[in-house]
């Protein structure tokens, strides 16, 4: 029997019943418990009418609720799509009606702010309001139910059954450009991604993992789909102040930790407790700086550090073994198991090791396309050139846009995004790599070089960073900083030091798109 996203909860409920599957504000609900309350959101979505297929949006905080219902749209045959609560009334509307939302589950907070949206989603029928339905906004043309009053509703034996290549979720993007996308993800992809991440991570049903990023992140997700695919407990956290990270891995007992680079540099600036029960640490949507790698090296001394690069199109594509941090710090690893990474030439050939090329994911992860959008799918989703005659049906696989190098050994190393490329006098230059070497002086505590438009270059370099803790930061001194460690053609034309941090998208990744448009015209030149 094929295995669906929603089977790894009930797998567990029917092996270890009383085992923890989620800890939320410190009250612990079991596998029994959670696989309960799934089956009922399951029956309820049925008996709302969600036909197989279509989609269930989820715009709430980190709770049980949104965890239930996410599952239970799969397991009714739905299709769960997490909206990040960080997202404005006007940035869920384009969600909902993208992708054509028939069922909103969400809290009566965030309902009063939705009021002015919601009717023009025309394919909505009803929102589910979680926390009561008391005191909850009408809306004009739109079914109110509160979310106890939802699972009275359900029907037992009213969900369907699906197979493993239907549809389980879709996660919205964003891009360089344009809104939001959503990537249209099966449950083969969630499956097959879980249990590769739990295969190298070596997780266990004793496994206490916390789940700090937001659900509608690919990333964010898999702490809970990599808890649930081994019996594992997932800790859901809405955390307001860099010091409840702490106090909560602590309290939770927690053995595994996952977040983005933005985040690691500024937990790494934190005075750490004795934690030898944190077994190990993530990131992935960046590259770790080497000066963050060693400050939580250097404080969490029993955890191990896995580095890893991915994309929300294949779910994730490499890791790096802690073991070999000493020896390939700057390397995003080789494949995780059940996938295969290529590098190639816009020809479809492979690179010579050193040689710089696309990074192309193949395997089981390799998503289901864009939702609604065929131009940017047939874009990434393109077929790989044939590798054996016989076989007539093209394989598609995800041409990620990013611009990797192998080495001898076959360790990957990355150069850059397409998007994010500079052109400036003739030359391309890696955001990144002008970021790495900012980094390396010690003075930064978060950098950002992002290419400008400029009437005479192009495109010229703009550099916008942080002060590192304990430093003052002067601009001349990261200017003759970067005299002495950069060519001329990589050197920033401008220069800004700011306090505090750099913006942020929802992800908590640093927002290139904001800080674009902030820096527009700056040498006079048309935005690009």
């Amino acid at each position: 029997m094929a295995q669906l996203i929603q089977d790894f909860i009930f797998q567990s409920a029917q092996r270890t019943p009383h085992a923890p599957a989620l800890s939320d504000q410190g009250v612990p609900l079991s596998y029994a418990a959670l696989a309960q309350t799934v089956q009922a959101s399951a029956a309820a979505l049925s008996a709302l009418g969600l036909q197989r297929g279509e989609r269930v949006a989820v715009y709430l905080e980190k709770r049980e609720e949104a965890v239930a219902a996410m599952f239970g749209a799969a397991a009714a045959g739905g299709v769960f799509v997490p909206v990040n609560p960080l997202l404005k009334p006007e940035q869920l509307r384009h969600i909902l009606a993208d992708c054509n939302v028939r069922i909103l589950v969400t809290s009566r907070e965030r309902l009063r702010q939705l009021v002015e949206v919601l009717p023009g989603c025309e394919d909505l029928h009803t929102v589910v309001v979680v926390g009561g339905d008391d005191a909850a906004p009408a809306v004009d043309g739109l079914r109110l139910l509160g979310w106890n009053a939802c699972l009275a509703r359900a029907v037992p034996g009213a969900a369907a059954r699906g197979i493993d290549s239907d549809m389980a979720a879709i996660l919205y993007t964003s891009g360089s450009t344009g809104k939001p996308k959503g990537v249209v993800l099966s449950h083969r992809n969630l499956v097959a991604g879980a249990q590769s991440v739990a295969a190298y991570l070596g997780n266990t049903a004793q496994d206490r993992i916390l789940c700090l990023l937001p659900l509608s992140f690919d990333y964010g997700l898999s702490q809970l789909t990599t808890a649930f695919s081994c019996g594992a407990c997932a800790v859901l956290m809405n955390h307001l102040l860099l010091r409840d990270v702490i106090d909560t891995v602590e309290e939770e007992r927690i053995t595994g930790l996952a977040a983005v680079p933005p985040l690691w540099i500024q937990l790494s600036q934190l005075s750490w407790p004795a934690l030898p029960g944190l077994r190990y640490l993530t990131n992935s949507g960046g590259a770790m700086q080497r000066g963050t790698l060693d400050k939580l090296r250097a404080a969490l001394p029993h955890a191990s550090i896995y580095l890893m690069y991915g994309l929300t199109e294949a779910f994730r594509s490499t890791y790096l073994e802690p073991w070999r941090l000493d020896e390939r710090p700057d390397s995003i690893g080789k494949a995780i198991p059940n996938a295969e990474v290529l590098v190639l030439r816009p020809d479809g050939t492979p690179c010579d090791p050193g040689e710089p090329g696309e990074l192309v994911h193949r395997g089981a992860l390799v998503a289901m396309g864009y939702w609604n959008d065929s131009e940017k799918t047939a874009e990434r989703f393109r077929p790989l050139p044939p590798r054996q005659p016989g076989l007539t049906v093209p394989e598609l696989a995800v041409w990620s846009g990013d611009t990797v190098r192998s080495d001898n050994d076959g360790f990957l190393y990355f150069v850059g995004r397409a998007d994010d490329m500079i052109k400036t006098s003739g030359y391309r230059v890696s955001p990144t790599e002008i970021e790495e070497v900012v980094y390396a002086t010690g003075l930064v505590g978060e950098a950002a070089a992002l290419g400008v438009a400029h009437p005479l270059l192009g495109q010229a370099i703009a550099l916008l960073a942080t002060a590192a803790p304990g430093v003052e930061l002067e601009r001349q001194a990261l200017v003759a900083a970067c005299k002495e460690r950069l060519p001329g053609y990589m050197l920033p034309a401008w220069i800004e030091v700011r306090a505090g941090s750099l913006p942020r998208n929802p992800n908590g990744k640093i927002d290139r798109k904001v800080l674009a448009v902030e820096l527009a015209g700056l040498f006079g030149g048309g935005a690009r």
